[in-house]
């Protein structure tokens, strides 16, 4: 896919899926800078934002702070525990609609995720607003669909850049 300089682009990041899918492939922390710098490709940044979830003792405040120094806006809710003790922790109607209230503004949306719930926005963003959908995410856990549908696929495990140790 050809990137331009004067495409808009605004970069939308699912901390929560991201920090889990590098746990959990390659017990690694993901580097948000290299994937930001990746996501943007010398085009004009509108926005960035990372969706993150805080948990009760708050210890990753220190790590929304590192987010915010590298150019990334933190929306943060709390983890939700139900009295059975099972927790819920995510934020895909919050990405949602704030990717459609972007896509007005914007040529690009980058979406960092590999859910595959984030289809039906993906879908809607592309053929009626316009908007080209570009996904980053790790292959092995990001859904097939979403990288077939999406205008641009960025493997984030097919560069050590994007990972931490």
């Amino acid at each position: 896919m050809i990137k331009h300089k004067e495409q808009r682009v605004g970069v939308l990041v699912d901390v929560a899926n991201m920090y889990h899918s590098a746990k959990n492939l390659y017990k690694k922390n993901v580097n948000f800078s290299e994937v930001l710098k990746e996501a943007v490709a010398g085009r004009k940044l509108i926005r960035a934002t990372a969706y993150a979830i805080k948990t009760e003792g708050g210890t990753e405040m220190n790590f929304f702070e590192a987010l915010s120094q590298q150019g990334f806006e933190v929306k943060m809710k709390d983890l939700q525990i139900f009295a059975g003790g099972a927790k819920k922790a995510d934020w895909d109607v919050g990405i949602s609609i704030d990717a459609i209230k972007l896509s007005e503004k914007l040529d690009v949306i980058v979406l960092v995720s590999g859910d595959g719930d984030y289809l039906p926005l993906m879908n809607y963003i592309q053929n009626t607003k316009g908007c080209l959908v570009e996904v980053m995410g790790f292959r092995r856990t990001t859904s097939s669909k979403l990288i077939e549908e999406s205008d641009d696929f960025v493997d984030l495990g097919e560069n050590k850049k994007f990972l931490l140790r």
